[in-house]
């Protein structure tokens, strides 16, 4: 076992309602435990703010249009992030080796190689006078890959755990159901694939907050009151299976679009959504051991439609005694580790990188 360092990760999903934020300790490779996990609600002002930024920009160019706007919106999302930092520091009164810092993703074109996460990695170290390490794509899409998903290295190190303790059974699919949804299967001789699989929460929240007072349909019971317009279904779906880029291995919020289902009543629309999103995703999860973590494991109607669609039960992760809302701030910790000793965060089958590659931008500013 090499040294244990600990650090903080901070993790902002594409839901874009707050911080998640971990402590954890670890050596980087085989070993680590849990010190803290915290969940920081954003203000509705600084919600609404990323919802509209992010829906102005739909293509590459938007991010040169807009630079004024989302270089104000990176200062009040890094301020936010240092605010939470010193709140838990102030509590806590540990010593931290460094911050892992996700920062907000605005656009993301895996075609294109593009990934663009806002957050001030010299900001939030003055602020928090910690050394922050972030930028975490870059040097993945400087080699070929995707930029994303980045938290299967850490899925990897969980079931290694886990498989030891003799709590699990390999191979086993880990299913992180967030804004988008993605999966990570870990085999027998502990290799690892992991690649975006489908929208997650981000069609059925969209929905609903465009048409309700409500953030989420929590626990399904919209989606469940309603009734799926079968038409609309199939002919999304069509269209949806047809196209060339369903088989990228990184999506974004941008790649799944609701205007398909104007007209119809907020229940129907959610059950119509869920279903589209559950029938997607259902393609992709093969393997027989699955665990789900992430926000749309509370979503209890879209994990039967799941179940119902692919003839498995899906097992809450939390039932391992691991806290499914924080497995991605907990693996940006993990990842400000591996990335502070060079040792590679992102894979060719995770991201679809030429060879294992570290990443991360290293900052010290106070």
């Amino acid at each position: 076992m090499g040294k244990i360092y600990t650090a903080l990760g901070l993790m902002s999903g594409t839901s874009m309602d707050g911080l998640d934020a971990s402590i954890i300790r670890s050596d980087g490779n085989t070993e680590y435990s849990i010190i803290l996990d915290r969940y920081f609600e954003y203000g509705p002002n600084i919600r609404q703010n990323l919802i509209n930024l992010r829906s102005k920009i739909a293509e590459e160019n938007d991010l040169k249009n807009h630079h004024e706007e989302i270089k104000i919106m990176e200062r009040e999302l890094t301020i936010f992030h240092a605010e939470a930092v010193n709140n838990i520091l102030n509590e806590l009164k540990i010593e931290l080796d460094f911050l892992g810092f996700h920062g907000q993703t605005i656009y993301h074109d895996s075609k294109k190689k593009l990934s663009k996460q806002i957050g001030d990695g010299r900001l939030l170290s003055q602020m928090t006078k910690k050394l922050v390490i972030y930028d975490f794509r870059q040097n993945d899409i400087k080699n070929g890959g995707e930029g994303a998903p980045l938290a299967s290295v850490y899925h990897k190190l969980i079931v290694e755990i886990l498989n030891k303790q003799k709590k699990i059974k390999l191979p086993i699919t880990i299913l992180n159901i967030g804004g988008i949804a993605n999966i990570t299967t870990v085999d027998k001789k502990y290799n690892i694939m992991s690649k975006d699989i489908g929208p997650g929460n981000c069609m059925i929240d969209k929905w609903i907050i465009s048409n309700s007072g409500e953030k989420f349909d929590e626990s399904g019971k919209i989606g469940e009151s309603g009734k799926i317009d079968k038409f609309i279904l199939e002919q999304f779906l069509d269209n949806f299976f047809t196209k060339k880029n369903i088989d990228k291995r990184s999506l974004d919020i941008n790649d799944f679009d609701i205007s398909f289902a104007r007209g119809l009543s907020l229940e129907n629309g959610t059950a119509t959504i869920t279903e589209i999103t559950a029938e997607i995703l259902s393609k992709k999860i093969l393997e027989s051991n699955i665990y789900v973590c992430g926000g749309g494991r509370k979503n209890k109607y879209l994990i039967k439609r799941l179940e119902d669609k692919i003839s498995k039960t899906i097992k809450n992760i939390d039932s391992l005694g691991i806290d499914g809302n924080y497995i991605e701030s907990q693996a940006f910790a993990y990842l400000a580790i591996r990335s502070f000793l060079k040792l590679p965060i992102s894979f060719p089958d995770t991201t679809g990188c030429k060879k294992p590659c570290s990443g991360g931008v290293i900052v010290k500013n106070y």
